[in-house]
């Protein structure tokens, strides 16, 4: 044998490079590559089918009337063990009828090892959470359990048990998402049964630093706002009419968490939220809904003096506001209590509707934030949005926010106003933006947007076309509208080239 193929190093990378299915066929070529070519086969686990079809196939012998033979299992264990000690990761998704026979296994034999996956880091797993399941996890709850992704439906008391233990034989967890259908939110008893069971073991678990749940109450929330390690928050509050009124918390919240995701189906549940602090201190809030909003602008309007009263104005560097869905146009006076976080350095508001919003009223909002890095404030121009900035506004932002690398924002592109393509904006320009997203912004002369937005982002590639959709833009609309449509997504395409054809006269010119 050449000693190249004694380097154990260099036999396991040619077995992460190795097609899946080839896998077995190159363990059994030879002794010095069965083992990293077993680690590569083994590592990830996209079901538990796997850990019974390596078992002989008469390991279960059916009896007439139902009953099970159980012959040789205690032998069984050191064939299983070959294999689930080399597995670094599992995903289970839906029901699966081994995980009654891998339950029955471990139900029949005396002689089950602690441990079945010593080196375990990853377990996803979405299943209907019934007692075989539980039996499964109690070997997959191990101290090397670094990321945890369960999704439960109907779970089982037993199943709850095991959770409940997650605290103790998983100390090292570090990321954890618990989550439920949201149809089972509809079901109070559900959430207050369920919820008791995830919480204690939360709060046991003293290196977790990544968390998505959904609203546990308001004790859970006591104890999350104070942990330590915790740096991600992503809570569901679809749960929160469960609990009833929320008791006011007379201390601050989220000191050393980095991020607080808030995902709800009304604005209210997040406004009744945050107003329960005293004060919140987190460096970056991200607001998340799921359903349109109703009286629009009243409860914008109140969401974002409560977010003026209870967050503090020096920490927030970052904040996302995502309404996709929203069924009416959003004006930016709205959002201009957002001036009090004048080290926000990333700032996106996403709205189905579009925001009207004037030149005047764009250099306003971001005179406040001379650190901006990341501005997205609007991806689509709805047909009746009557207020679009120019390339004025544009490079009154360019000259206001000097630190920006990531734009999206629609404009009329078509409303020059005395800018010399050539030279637009005196010399105005950002050498550091390396995304542009225009969305379906208007457009007539491709030629003069590419020469203006060569000089003002003299490095930029091209403008982000992934957000203007096609099939989306053309939906429902007449064949003469859809035409129009087309010929904007067309003029975009042909900006692009320009673009590029900029750059290889640069580079030619260099050289």
């Amino acid at each position: 044998m050449h000693p190249v193929l004694r380097n154990s190093e260099l036999m396991s990378m040619i077995s992460s490079y190795t097609h899946h299915g080839s896998l077995p066929a190159l363990a059994s070529t030879c002794r010095t590559i069965e083992h990293p070519a077993l680690d590569a086969l083994w590592r990830d686990l996209q079901s538990v089918e796997p850990l019974v079809k390596c078992l002989p196939s008469d390991l279960f012998a059916i009896q007439v009337g139902g009953g099970h033979e159980t012959s040789g299992f205690s032998s069984m264990w050191d064939t299983l063990c070959k294999y689930t000690s080399r597995v670094y990761s599992i995903s289970q998704s839906g029901r699966s009828l081994v995980m009654e026979c891998l339950n029955l296994l471990m139900l029949s034999c005396p002689f089950i090892p602690v441990s079945l996956f010593p080196h375990l880091r990853k377990l996803t797993w979405h299943t209907d959470a019934t007692q075989h399941d539980a039996a499964f996890l109690r070997m997959a709850f191990v101290p090397s359990l670094l990321f945890l992704d369960i999704q439960i439906s109907s779970p089982s008391f037993t199943f709850l048990s095991v959770i409940s233990s997650l605290g103790a034989l998983c100390p090292h967890l570090k990321d954890m998402t618990v989550k439920i259908p949201h149809a089972n939110y509809e079901s109070g008893d559900l959430i207050r049964k369920i919820s008791p069971f995830i919480a204690q073991p939360i709060s046991q678990l003293n290196k977790l630093r990544k968390l998505t749940v959904w609203d546990l109450g308001d004790q859970a929330i006591k104890h999350l706002m104070q942990m330590k390690t915790l740096q991600t928050l992503s809570l569901d509050l679809i749960a929160s009419p469960v609990w009833g009124r929320r008791s006011h918390l007379q201390f601050p919240g989220f000191d050393d968490s980095k991020l607080l995701r808030l995902i709800s189906d009304k604005l209210e549940y997040v406004s009744d939220f945050l107003d329960s602090f005293q004060v919140v201190r987190t460096k970056r809030i991200d607001i998340r809904l799921t359903c349109p909003s109703e009286n629009g602008s009243a409860i914008l309007s109140h969401f974002f003096a409560i977010l003026k009263e209870r967050c503090d104005n020096d920490n927030l560097s970052s904040f996302t506001f995502v309404d996709p869905l929203s069924k009416f146009p959003v004006k930016l006076d709205v959002f201009m209590s957002l001036h009090a976080y004048h080290n926000l350095s990333a700032l996106t508001i996403w709205t189905d509707y579009g925001i009207s919003i004037s030149n005047q009223e764009l250099c306003q909002l971001a005179r406040a934030w001379p650190k901006l890095k990341m501005l997205n404030i609007s991806r689509f121009a709805s047909t009746n949005q009557t207020t679009l900035h120019t390339f004025h506004g544009l490079i009154d932002l360019i000259h206001l926010c000097p630190s920006l690398i990531y734009l999206s924002l629609t404009i009329d592109t078509t409303k020059l106003n005395g800018i010399d393509p050539q030279c637009p904006g005196g010399g105005i320009c950002n050498n550091n933006l390396k995304k542009l997203i225009l969305g379906n912004s208007c457009i007539d002369s491709p030629l003069n947007v590419a020469l203006i937005l060569s000089a003002l982002f003299p490095n930029l590639f091209q403008v982000g076309l992934d957000y203007l959709d096609k099939d989306r833009a053309t939906m429902g609309l007449l064949p003469h509208q859809k035409k129009s449509v087309m010929d904007k997504w067309d003029k975009w395409t042909t900006v692009n080239s320009i673009l590029g054809g900029f750059r290889v006269v640069k580079k030619r010119a260099v050289s």
